[in-house]
């Protein structure tokens, strides 16, 4: 299901968003954000947390940075040369992470 809604966000980003003015007020953009927070945590989550951010995105809210925010537990990491897709940055709050896409990614 995630593979289905990424499939209509890119095709949105790439067909239908050339005919805005891009007028997104965070960063990263609601796009970016819902493929981010479909990649990283559960669908319906994902999918609350993207609702919620398009409702936002409006000029009665500031706007500004507004990284996805996950919960992970780190306990069983394994040692090894892997693929870097995300860098996850500790917050105050127990074992929450704010998302940051490796520049290098393909997929943007």
């Amino acid at each position: 299901m995630d593979k289905i809604i990424v499939f209509f966000i890119e095709f949105y980003r790439k067909f239908i968003s050339i005919f805005s003015y891009g007028s997104c007020r965070f960063y990263p953009t609601c796009s970016a954000y819902a493929i981010d927070q479909l990649n990283c945590n559960n669908t319906f989550k994902a999918l609350f947390l993207t609702i919620y951010r398009i409702l936002r995105c409006n000029q009665l809210f500031e706007g500004g940075f507004d990284y996805p925010v996950v919960r992970r537990d780190f306990s069983d990491i394994k040692y090894g040369k892997i693929d870097v897709k995300y860098w996850f940055i500790k917050t105050k709050i127990k074992d929450k992470y704010i998302i940051i896409r490796n520049k290098n990614d393909k997929q943007r």
